[in-house]
């Protein structure tokens, strides 16, 4: 990859990892104000909480992808370890996070549909 069209997914992955570390910390700002019910053992609130902290853990782990693909744009690499396929530039502007080509992609969903997760 070019130097420029690197820096601008980079920029661009820099910022979602940023927005997504904001989200997170306003989620777990909200928690401490909602954890201070008066009532704690209203079963609302608990399951509030508790679908609350798994938006934070996925916030966590699409900010882990988001890192992983700054490192790959680091090493200059669209050379994908599963397949040994490049990413097009146009499925990078699509999804910056993306691990798979199109057509690894659509590959992998088609085995998914058809044998379940594997």
């Amino acid at each position: 990859m070019s130097e420029k069209p690197a820096q601008v997914f980079k920029n661009r992955l820099e910022s979602l990892a940023n927005e997504l570390l904001q989200n997170a910390d306003e989620t777990t700002e909200h928690l401490r104000k909602t954890s201070l019910v008066p009532d704690p053992a209203d079963r609302a609130s608990i399951e509030e909480e508790h679908s609350l902290e798994l938006r934070t853990r996925d916030r966590e782990r699409k900010l882990l992808k988001n890192k992983e693909a700054i490192l790959r744009i680091d090493k200059k690499s669209r050379i994908l370890f599963e397949t040994g396929e490049e990413i097009g530039l146009e499925r990078l502007l699509a999804r910056p996070t993306a691990t798979l080509s199109l057509e690894a992609q659509q590959r992998r969903e088609k085995r998914q549909k058809q044998f379940g997760d594997i």
